[in-house]
């Protein structure tokens, strides 16, 4: 296994959410619109079988649970054909048990979705703040300072910027990569 760190050649702090209308694991299908009550958004490109992302779930979880001006939305864009852990029933198993709590987990079958936002690994985190109606790239950046599965964390960076963008501070802090595995991309 390689590990991959997310790039800043992705969409750029200050530009809005490509929207997306993609299928949750409960059931429904959701956009953008469908978090316009929050404060902020944390678009989260992740999947079922990478051990990186795998040590993400609990933060993820705490996030979503912690912050009710927050919605944190996992984005699976793995090839399920290649990676059958990160097929959408799979997927289903995972929220229906509660290893995954996130506001919605979302499938990107076409794999448009995670191209759109420039993601590279899993998990590949975008914490965008809402802006009358309009998300906008606050952050770009891993979720705490522990870089391999095995690590515990020392930092949890997203929870602090995450604090300081719902307090309404500008958030300036310099990018950080997110590390994981390598989005499984489809062959084309």
């Amino acid at each position: 296994m390689v590990a991959l760190d997310s790039e800043d050649d992705a969409i750029q702090r200050g530009e809005s959410a490509p929207d997306f209308e993609l299928p949750g694991a409960d059931g429904e299908t959701y956009s953008l619109s469908d978090f316009a009550d929050r404060k902020a958004l944390l678009v989260v490109f992740t999947c079922n079988h990478c051990p990186y992302a795998q040590a993400k779930f609990d933060e993820l979880n705490h996030l979503a649970s912690e912050y009710d001006d927050l919605a944190v939305v996992g984005i699976n864009p793995n090839d399920a054909e290649e990676y059958p852990d990160d097929s959408f029933e799979r997927m289903q198993d995972l929220v229906d048990d509660g290893t995954i709590q996130y506001d919605a987990y979302l499938r990107d079958e076409s794999q448009a979705v995670a191209r759109e936002y420039g993601a590279v690994c899993t998990p590949d985190p975008f914490l965008f703040a809402n802006r009358n109606g309009d998300f906008e790239l606050a952050y770009h950046g891993r979720i705490d300072d522990a870089l391999n599965p095995d690590d515990e964390p020392t930092e949890m960076e997203m929870r602090d910027i995450v604090d300081r963008l719902l307090a309404g501070e500008t958030i300036d802090d310099e990018f950080k990569p997110s590390r994981g595995c390598s989005i499984k991309w489809s062959e084309e």
